[in-house]
């Protein structure tokens, strides 16, 4: 006799990629994450590999993560997916010091950050913009 099953957290048409402990503040993550939400997955993936931002390496890994499980484990289709949910999470604060003049110190905090990445398979139901525009 075993434990019963956890139940799935997400829906059938979902999934997830998790990052935890990456060495970026949190606020800084969140404005690569803000670069993909709601993104076709494909446009995703673009727009983090021509990203300056240092961390967009990482995300874009986390991001591939997501698609495979998404095409891996659940079967779903990789063409229709899109970024549902890039959520950015605090995770802990290393906190050193910096010696300073006169026998004085300046606080350091090092955040780190979780990354949780959400992928669902979409319909291709076109925009109401489209249909609008193919009506007129």
């Amino acid at each position: 006799m075993s434990k019963p099953k956890f139940p799935r957290l997400l829906a059938d048409t979902e999934a997830m990629a998790l990052v935890s402990n990456i060495r970026i503040s949190p606020r800084k993550l969140n404005l690569v994450a803000a670069l993909i939400r709601n993104q076709p997955a494909s446009s995703a993936v673009a727009t983090l590999t021509f990203s300056k931002r240092r961390i967009a390496q990482q995300v874009k890994k986390a991001l591939e993560s997501a698609i495979a499980n998404a095409e891996n484990n659940h079967q779903l289709d990789v063409d229709r997916l899109v970024v549902t949910r890039a959520e950015v999470g605090k995770s802990v604060v290393m906190r050193r010091f910096h010696a300073r003049g006169r026998g004085r110190s300046a606080k350091i905090e090092k955040w780190f950050s979780h990354l949780k990445i959400v992928v669902a398979e979409r319909s291709q139901e076109l925009p109401p913009s489209v249909v609008s525009e193919e009506a007129a």
